[in-house]
């Protein structure tokens, strides 16, 4: 594709797409007007794609749009067959894409630099150019190798444990270092033409480790920050290849995304209490995997209930609040949830569902499941909004959560978990807790007191099954 000079109608859609894409986010901001934010969204990628198509040379459009029709096509495939629950790994796998993309965008502009219009009177590859095309092949690569990682943990394909290798930090620093350093040198290098100029592919690959390095040592708990930074990386990546390419429409698109999920990582920051610096320099997670560490306290006393006795206690409860994590995605339980609050309203019980921002393995996580389920927004609230209320609650209702009720966020200072904001179920009457069984801790890898409280009851069974059998009770 030979870039020409854009003409000023093409500029206009460009903006247009522009204005879209800001308005895709604002809808995305709620469950509510979610729907329609993504519909503005297509617009505006549809009008970008479509102007660029338009106003570029395009050596084979019918390549071009069969490459489109083939992505098209298994994009719908996966979107229409995958799971809830393996939503975390597919926007990991996806961010992946997109870094690998930048990388290969990067390249062919190093390979072939006339194609791109960045060659100067001397020859040579602009130095603002080489700027670009260093920096967004870098965080490009960072993206990708770190996409692949958190989507093994994820997937379970590694240990979810942070994985701490010595001098870990000494490595990072040094690597970054090396990175910035050999950018600075391929811009102001007289030497910049492929065969020329090593110094781009040493770039790449010192990137791609570091985005390894980076995060391995991050635990499963810290998953839904790593996401949503790893998708603040993949804008910026985009951003600029967009100067490289001389499109806008990827300058405006990727600066948006890189500053969204920013932004977003810093809120996620806030409600785990991590450090936002930590999080960008990589391995911010527990500084050593408990693993099973819980498993030594599941001796201690503990009370089991069934069906029939929690429908008994909900069906006498004035206000319950509903605390959903990631076992309830697993079990796919949120229809049936969303029946069982139902039933509760029909005999005048007040029912709440209270969400962490945190909670599941993404970004918004449960908010998307409870909007699949046709969970009313109104009775949706965020952590800072309903955390008060649990006192003045008969039934705090914990189905597939854990880290984050677990008291051990407040108390102490050993657990991975210090500092990370947590609901106060332990002021609930009564703490109706469903998970499999006692032996599990969660996925931070540290056991719960809440468990042996004596207010809790615990209802061991598959969360859907069980939720079905109080449904049954009721």
């Amino acid at each position: 594709m030979e870039h020409v000079a854009t003409p000023s109608w093409a500029m206009l859609a460009y903006l247009v797409s522009g204005v879209l894409f800001i308005l895709a986010l604002r809808g995305l901001s709620s469950p509510a007007t979610s729907r329609r934010g993504n519909r503005f969204g297509m617009a505006g990628m549809l009008i970008a794609v479509v102007t660029t198509l338009v106003t570029h040379e395009v050596a084979s459009l019918p390549e071009i749009v069969g490459a489109i029709a083939i992505g098209g096509a298994v994009g719908w495939v996966i979107a229409r067959k995958i799971a809830m629950t393996a939503m975390p790994q597919l926007v990991a796998a996806f961010h992946s894409l997109v870094g690998l993309a930048a990388v290969l965008v990067g390249v062919a502009a190093f390979l072939n630099p006339e194609a791109f219009g960045i060659l100067g009177a001397d020859g040579n590859i602009l130095s603002v150019s080489r700027v670009e095309m260093a920096l967004g092949a870098a965080i490009g690569a960072i993206t990708f190798s770190g996409s692949v990682i958190a989507f093994a943990k994820l997937n379970g394909n590694m240990s979810g444990a942070p994985i701490m290798l010595p001098a870990r930090h000494v490595i990072n620093l040094g690597t970054l270092g090396a990175i910035i350093a050999l950018t600075a040198l391929f811009t102001m290098s007289d030497a910049a033409g492929p065969g020329e100029n090593q110094m781009f592919w040493i770039i790449c690959a010192l990137a791609f480790i570091i985005g390894f390095l980076l995060i391995i040592p991050i635990g499963g708990a810290d998953m839904p920050v790593v996401v949503s930074m790893l998708n603040s990386y993949s804008g910026w990546a985009a951003a600029a290849m967009g100067f490289t390419l001389h499109n806008t429409a990827m300058i405006i698109t990727g600066a948006l995304v890189g500053s969204s999920g920013a932004i977003l990582s810093y809120i996620m920051c806030k409600a785990m209490n991590r450090s936002f610096i930590s999080v960008i320099a990589g391995g911010f997670g527990a500084e050593s995997a408990s693993d099973g560490a819980g498993a030594a306290k599941t001796d201690r006393p503990w009370k089991r209930g069934s069906a029939e006795d929690a429908a008994f206690l909900l069906g006498e409860a004035e206000n319950v609040i509903i605390i959903p994590g990631y076992g309830m995605a697993v079990a796919q339980a949120q229809h049936v949830l969303r029946e069982m609050g139902d039933l509760l309203k029909e005999k005048g019980v007040n029912v709440k569902y209270a969400i962490h921002p945190v909670a599941g393995r993404m970004p918004g996580h449960m908010n998307v499941l409870l909007a699949e389920a046709n969970v009313p927004y109104d009775e949706v609230f965020e952590l800072e909004d309903i955390n008060s209320e649990f006192a003045q609650a008969d039934v705090a209702f914990i189905i597939g959560a854990n880290d984050v009720v677990n008291p051990a966020a407040k108390t102490d200072k050993s657990s991975p978990i210090y500092g990370m904001p947590v609901f106060d179920v332990d002021k609930a009457k009564t703490v109706m807790f469903i998970k499999r069984s006692m032996g599990g801790v969660g996925y931070a890898g540290v056991d719960n007191d809440v468990f042996y409280m004596d207010q809790t009851m615990m209802l061991l069974a598959d969360a859907k099954k069980m939720v079905e059998e109080i449904i049954k009770a009721l």
